[in-house]
């Protein structure tokens, strides 16, 4: 049985290797576990589960961790810095139709869930697509 976990382990590993996706790689140390019980153990059916269960609980407990760890990072850009800026409606912004802002010294489209009236100081909360979302200052 040696043979058999040997060749799992290493179609696993290519199909790792290939897809990049982390999710054969449990399976992979699953197979080297299995491989290694195979030497102590001969029950075909006991090697099989130990490399179904601890692939999944790998897969389900390990992956989030990894993928937090290692996945894709976002960047921030340019356009990130404006978030949490003040700005200036230059185009009232009604619940149903987008306005205009201006802030950094540049006009953008926005949106709201609250009308509001043009020459209003705003706070830019967040970029959606190419429109930024805002919301009313409010005056201390």
């Amino acid at each position: 049985m040696f043979y058999v976990w040997l060749a799992v382990v290493i179609v696993l590993a290519i199909i790792e290797a290939i897809t990049i996706n982390l999710t054969t790689i449990w399976f992979v140390i699953s197979g080297l576990v299995s491989l290694i019980i195979s030497f102590m153990i001969d029950s075909i059916l006991i090697q099989f589960a130990v490399f179904v269960l601890l692939g999944l609980v790998l897969l389900i407990f390990t992956k989030p961790i990894f993928v937090k760890w290692f996945g894709p990072k976002h960047e921030k850009t340019n356009l990130d810095r404006i978030i949490g800026m003040r700005g200036y409606v230059t185009e009232t912004i009604l619940t149903d139709r987008a306005g205009a802002v201006k802030v950094d010294g540049k006009e953008w489209t926005a949106i709201s869930q609250t009308k509001i009236e043009k020459d209003s100081p705003v706070i830019i909360k967040k970029i959606k697509g190419v429109k930024l979302v805002v919301e009313p200052m409010i005056n201390k």
